[in-house]
């Protein structure tokens, strides 16, 4: 078999597996589809939890859900599917806002952090002040 056509063919199948991939769904996003299914989903890892305030985030991929003044749940969409978490006072090394924005950075090398956009300033300062409650009590610890 010549050079020519083998490259042809390896091309010709890296090209239908990435379309079998996307035609079935695998490159697709997750989003919530509001606070109920966040605080179901979150539910699922975490059933002895009993969340308080969800803050969505606008492109509803994350969600921050309210555990009390040392520790904050989350619920991130990764792919197609969502991972759950919570963080502690230990975990949160920085909180930034700038409007509608928080930026959090996380002690964790699983997972860093990262911007959410709120739909208000108002979302995003709670979750801004939920963190950075977070950040002062690690700081007086």
């Amino acid at each position: 078999m010549s050079l020519p056509v083998l490259v042809v063919l390896v091309v010709f199948g890296i090209a239908l597996s990435v379309a079998a991939v996307h035609f079935t769904g695998g490159t697709t996003t997750a989003t919530l589809a509001g606070a109920d299914q966040a605080l179901a989903r979150f539910a699922e890892d975490f059933p002895d939890e009993r969340p308080g305030v969800v803050w969505l985030t606008a492109d509803n991929r994350t969600a921050f859900l309210e555990l009390g003044p040392q520790r904050c749940g989350i619920v991130q969409s990764i792919g197609d599917c969502f991972l759950t978490r919570i963080v502690t006072p230990h975990d949160i090394l920085a909180v930034t806002t700038e409007g509608t924005a928080v930026s959090v950075r996380l002690n964790d090398f699983t997972w860093k952090g990262g911007n959410f956009v709120f739909a208000d300033e108002a979302g995003a300062l709670a979750v801004a002040a939920a963190l950075q409650g977070h950040e002062r009590i690690r700081k007086a610890a």
